[in-house]
């Protein structure tokens, strides 16, 4: 059984910094690939950062590119997003999941979710 538990989200003001953190459980993750998404009240879950299996190949949705960075420690069984300069659009509930195939969506097991709230 998989199991992702995120967490770090919080309240910050705009221009400030979070970290997330997300634990994995199961040895096979480690050989996944790991992403982040993001889900907005009245929006729809989308995609903000991936990382491959090896953490060598890293993707980043535009609206966040410059500003955020997702980096993993497979010795922890830990995926992170470093999230800087942070915009009151950035605010919503974040998930991490494992990556089960090459399609945006080849997603299945996910978190319970931090939230990140911004002010402005």
């Amino acid at each position: 059984q998989v199991q992702l538990v995120e967490s770090g989200g919080g309240l910050v003001q705009a221009g400030g910094s979070l970290r997330l953190s997300c634990v994995a459980s199961g040895s096979a993750l480690r050989t996944s690939d790991l992403g982040w998404f993001r889900q907005a009240p009245g929006k729809e879950r989308e995609f903000v950062a991936r990382i491959t299996s090896s953490g060598a190949v890293t993707a980043y949705a535009d609206s966040v590119k410059g500003r955020f960075t997702i980096s993993r420690d497979n010795a922890k069984n830990a995926l992170y997003l470093q999230m800087n300069n942070l915009k009151p659009e950035d605010t919503a509930v974040y998930y991490c999941g494992r990556r089960y195939g090459t399609g945006p969506r080849d997603y299945d097991y996910w978190g319970p979710g931090t939230q990140v709230t911004v002010s402005s």
